[in-house]
């Protein structure tokens, strides 16, 4: 990546940026920032958004791995966290390999420095809207037998993607060239009908020009052709919480849900 790369990143709010800024992670520009505070300071509770999908992730990608899957994607990936996904999927099984996928070159050249640390785990610049591209690329291809199961994870990147970029569409890909005990983890916004949908709907299609709010039925026909698993589609601080799981959740964790689904 070269200087003028670097310069062009700064300028402008990053997703991944942004979203590493809300997680209290350190790799964050001032524009990402800026954006960051808005929903620290104008929206107070939103964070639990980007933190509950990132901690329900996380307990997505270990049930996973002891369900037998040792093959992982990460779509969507961004800035490296405290807990990453080939971190948590090797605890279970040393020999889980894990791809990453982004389409932001500063995240990706970032990844690649402190995450592909093993022959296990790669880092690929995509764009998850191209699937075919992502799953003919020979470097997934020689780490990965799609022919064995395979985890797909899509924590809060289908909300990303505007009706007219077909996220349905993309998710059929998968489903047809996945094989058969292959599990798919979704996140997704998801419609509270409130001024906290508005408001943060707003804010990310005004940053972005992206950012939709689904509603449980929208979110659910991502799902077709999947047996989904239990407890079905939840907002994600109730998604498998374990024993320290809450009693109540905010009406912002509400508005972030998700469910792990299993290819028959």
């Amino acid at each position: 990546m070269n200087d003028e790369d670097v310069k062009a990143g700064q300028a402008k709010p990053s997703i991944a940026r942004t979203y590493s800024y809300l997680l209290g992670d350190r790799d964050y520009y001032t524009v990402d920032q800026e954006v960051g505070q808005y929903f620290t300071e104008s929206l107070p509770g939103s964070v639990r958004i980007a933190t509950t999908a990132r901690r329900a992730v996380e307990r997505a990608v270990r049930e996973i791995a002891r369900d037998g899957v040792a093959q992982f994607i990460d779509f969507g990936c961004g800035l490296p966290t405290v807990d990453n996904v080939h971190q948590i999927a090797q605890r279970e099984n040393p020999a889980a390999r894990v791809v990453y996928v982004d389409n932001d070159p500063i995240v990706v050249a970032h990844a690649r420095a402190t995450l592909a640390t093993d022959a296990q785990t790669i880092v690929v610049q995509a764009d998850v809207r191209d699937p075919r591209a992502i799953h003919d690329d020979e470097s997934v291809r020689a780490l990965l037998d799609f022919e064995r199961p395979v985890g797909l994870l899509f924590s809060a990147v289908l909300g990303f993607l505007n009706d007219d970029e077909n996220p349905d569409g993309l998710m059929r890909f998968w489903v047809d060239h996945i094989a058969s005990g292959s599990r798919i983890y979704v996140s997704h916004f998801r419609s509270g009908f409130n001024e906290e949908t508005v408001a943060t709907e707003q804010k990310l299609q005004g940053t972005w020009g992206r950012g939709r709010w689904r509603t449980d039925a929208e979110i659910a026909t991502l799902f077709r052709g999947l047996e989904l698993l239990e407890p079905g589609l939840v907002p994600c601080a109730l998604w498998r919480p374990g024993p320290e799981g809450p009693s109540e959740i905010t009406s912002w964790e509400q508005l972030i849900v998700s469910g792990l689904a299993a290819k028959p």
